[in-house]
């Protein structure tokens, strides 16, 4: 927590922390976050069933704003309600190079392995202990004659650095033009018969000779990176606008012919909602075999 804290005060570093929770009231952590200005919670397990217990710590964390939590020597299992609440958004730190040695004593059985390196891994949080994507790992070498407390030492000075490293990059992703645009291919590659064809120096996505979707990169100057996408008409790009000004704009030069901009370098895009324009979009234009194959 403390590397994480630290990191964070760096002028580029992407990410706050706007509070430091713990269910040991007696966490050395708390006091130092206490020290620094963080804000600090606590609440003890003991009585509270896991689910509930899990769902006032999360009450706390969301009337402080946090979007992403980065758990740090958490020991308690969180209950799969509150992990698929997070679902993409909680990160975990364990010393291992996953999925080698999930649980405990990591050190002590890499060494009785005869591994060349420990290390650590930084990966989303799943209901499966230990399990979820791999974000970043550091090995570290095991050298002769080490124990599990010689090995535990070094990783800890690797685990400071990566996880504050990826932390870093895993929160700045959503406002990198190439992530946003390897979510829109995806997306688009889905639907059926999609060809991918540069327009205007723009990625574009085709269907039966016609463009449905476009990715722009703060065209015209404009500070939106986002999904281009066909409206029936002037006042459906109206309406959108109007209802939630903070998800849809009108672009340059395709705004005049019905075209409307999804913002994707915002806050907690709605990927699922992106994924139905871009289905509506290719079935104004495909071929009429090709939308009677889809169900809308």
């Amino acid at each position: 927590m403390a590397a994480l804290l630290y990191a964070s005060r760096a002028a580029d570093c992407p990410y706050d922390i706007v509070l430091v929770l713990s269910n040991n009231p007696e966490a050395s952590g708390l006091k130092l976050a206490e020290a620094e200005g963080v804000p600090t919670f606590a609440l003890p397990h003991k009585g509270i069933p896991r689910a509930e217990h899990d769902a006032l710590m999360e009450a706390e964390v969301l009337a402080a704003g946090a979007r992403y939590i980065a758990l740090a020597g958490y020991m308690r299992i969180l209950s799969p309600e509150f992990v698929g609440r997070w679902e993409g958004r909680m990160l975990n730190i364990h010393p291992s190079l996953l999925p080698k040695y999930k649980g405990l004593h990591t050190h002590d059985r890499a060494i009785e392995a005869g591994d060349a390196h420990g290390g650590c891994t930084v990966h989303l949080v799943t209901a499966e202990l230990d399990d979820g994507p791999v974000l970043g790992q550091t090995p570290v070498a095991i050298i002769p004659d080490d124990t599990g407390d010689s090995l535990a030492a070094r990783v800890l000075f690797a685990e400071h650095q990566l996880y504050s490293r990826t932390l870093a990059a895993f929160v700045a992703r959503e406002s990198s033009a190439d992530w946003l645009l390897e979510k829109v291919r995806a997306l688009a590659a889905a639907l059926p018969e999609v060809e991918e064809r540069e327009s205007h120096g723009s990625p574009g996505w085709r269907v039966g000779g016609k463009y449905f979707a476009y990715f722009a990169d703060q065209h015209h100057g404009t500070p939106q990176i986002a999904l281009l996408v066909k409206t029936s008409g002037q006042d459906e790009l109206a309406a959108l606008i109007e209802q939630d000004a903070d998800t849809w704009f009108r672009p340059a030069y395709y705004g005049a012919s019905g075209w409307a901009g999804l913002i994707l370098n915002r806050p907690d895009v709605d990927w699922d909602h992106a994924a139905d324009w871009l289905r509506r979009s290719w079935a104004a234009v495909a071929p009429r075999r090709l939308a009677a194959m889809m169900d809308f």
